[in-house]
């Protein structure tokens, strides 16, 4: 293979990220990520699996239709109805790319295909074909590549190829392999599939033995030129490989990837990694590489004294490189509208007029109650202000009663389609008479699954940040909300979470997965 330019990233977050248990996006969030995605320099956004669901095809066509300068494409089995679902999903999209997939593995087309070899060769030739003809940019992957016969891999690729397909995607889909394997396989790939050398060579790890990283930077060395990730590693099961861990090694070690490096904004990483966290409502562990809180934090004395005296001793890279704010004490109540937004452009969070104005009005309100505003608070205020869905219920003021001496009850007002509504509820404790209040105000039928509740800040005066789970009619949805008040906090994440519920539109029952 003739050397490339750069190594290429295609990020699925929006979709195989998504199917990470409790990282669910609605529709206005996920076109959030995917602006911001862009912005940091990707080359092509994976948007969804079309036919999955109604939700998943109108993500698809809005992130198709609202991003104009990267590549955006479509999951698709290789059934011609997946195809042409991805197709028609993909029709505003100025670069759009089908990826269409099929099982490999012996282990796939006996238990889960039920086809023999012939079968899916048939399959991958219908499919690439079919998606030809909407698109000349056509991506194929061999659904648990790793486990599969590395002969019959070719063969299959080659059809691909004769088919029409320029990506060659080789997806380590359970996260089985070791880096020393996957850099033979692709090896083996390059030498024995025709044209190669015009050809490029993808990879789609999963994390199941901690590997995928790794994996991934093994590809590279063999030849592949595209890397399929997502933002912070999420994904389904362990996850999948993180974005930022590769696009930092590659940028950290030129002279062990020859040179090789991506077109990622590296000062948009850890706006990206904080935008998506406060979305789905999942922190980063702290210890996570690149974005983790520890990521740049030295307690030892001799580290800490190395960095004092030349940070290079013990950081490989700067908090800057990947756009973190090396100032975290930022604002109090005398600050203007102007200092919070150029701190939260520097943050990373560009914001229109309103959406300023919605977020200096909480600022102003959280500032009479804490002498120091964090970045992590801001963050919240924007999660809330901005990302948040708005939808036909708005919190209003609420009354609590709780204590040792009395039962726990509250009085809770709901602007319902902006007229106002009050009920009176009692419960087992303040927070679950809140809740109660709610239901009746709502009449929602949602079950509260999961509710969690952490300190944005330290401090007497800190945020408490309040995430909830809900579930409905087989459809889930996630709230948050944040306040210094935790039982307020927990009002509005609880409300937030009905609204998404609430504008979800119906899901396939048999929703098809992925690689």
């Amino acid at each position: 293979m003739s050397r490339d330019d750069h190594i290429r990233i295609f990020d699925t977050t929006l979709r195989d990220g998504e199917q990470s248990p409790g990282c669910s996006m609605n529709l206005p969030e996920k076109l959030t990520l995917a602006r911001q995605i862009a912005k940091l320099g990707v080359d092509v956004i994976e948007a969804g699996f079309a036919i999955a669901s109604e939700g998943d095809y109108e993500a698809v066509r809005a992130v198709a239709k609202e991003i104009g300068d990267t590549k955006v494409a479509s999951l698709a089995r290789t059934g011609l109805m997946d195809v042409d679902r991805a197709a028609k999903a993909l029709e505003p999209a100025a670069l759009p790319r089908i990826h269409t997939f099929i099982a490999t593995s012996d282990i796939h087309l006996e238990h889960k295909l039920k086809m023999g070899r012939e079968q899916v060769l048939e399959e991958v030739d219908r499919a690439v074909r079919r998606s030809r003809e909407f698109c000349d940019d056509v991506e194929f992957s061999a659904e648990d590549a790793t486990r599969s016969d590395w002969d019959y891999l070719v063969q299959v690729f080659r059809c691909a190829v004769e088919a029409g397909a320029t990506t060659l995607n080789v997806p380590d889909t359970v996260g089985y392999t070791t880096p020393v394997e996957y850099h033979e396989l692709i090896r083996y790939l390059r030498e024995h599939i025709p044209g190669s050398e015009r050809l490029i060579f993808s990879l789609h790890c999963h994390n199941d033995l901690g590997l995928a990283v790794a994996n991934s930077l093994a590809a590279v060395q063999a030849g592949a030129r595209q890397v399929e990730c997502t933002v912070n590693g999420i994904g389904e099961r362990a996850g999948n490989t993180a974005m930022e861990e590769v696009v930092m090694a590659l940028k950290t070690r030129p002279d062990v990837f020859d040179g090789l490096d991506t077109r990622v904004n590296t000062r948009e990483i850890y706006p990206t990694s904080r935008l998506l966290s406060s979305i789905i409502g999942v922190p980063v562990q702290p210890n996570k590489a690149i974005v983790g809180d520890n990521a740049f934090a030295h307690e030892a004395g001799i580290h800490q004294h190395g960095v004092l005296q030349k940070a290079i001793t013990y950081e490989i890279m700067t908090p800057q490189s990947i756009g973190r704010p090396s100032n975290e004490l930022v604002l109090g109540k005398h600050s203007g509208r102007h200092a919070l937004r150029d701190r939260l452009k520097e943050m990373g969070y560009e914001l229109d007029a309103e959406a300023l104005q919605r977020v200096f009005r909480q600022f102003k309100d959280l500032a009479d109650r804490k002498k120091v505003i964090y970045n992590e608070d801001l963050e919240a205020l924007v999660g809330e202000s901005v990302v948040a869905r708005r939808g036909r219920f708005e919190l209003g003021d609420l009354l609590i009663q709780s204590g040792t001496f009395a039962t726990p009850g509250a009085t809770v007002e709901i602007f319902i389609d902006g007229e106002a509504h009050k009920a009176t509820a009692s419960g087992d404790g303040p927070v679950d008479a809140v809740f109660r209040a709610i239901t009746e105000l709502t009449g929602t039928r949602a079950e509260l699954q999961n509710y969690q509740v952490k300190g944005i800040t330290g401090g007497m005066d800190a945020q408490g940040e309040v995430t909830v789970i809900i579930s409905g009619d087989d459809q889930r949805a996630i709230g948050h909300g944040a306040h210094t008040d935790i039982i307020v906090a927990s009002a509005r994440a609880y409300v937030n979470a009905i609204n998404k519920l609430e504008s979800m539109p119906g899901r396939a029952g048999d929703e098809p997965r992925g690689i």
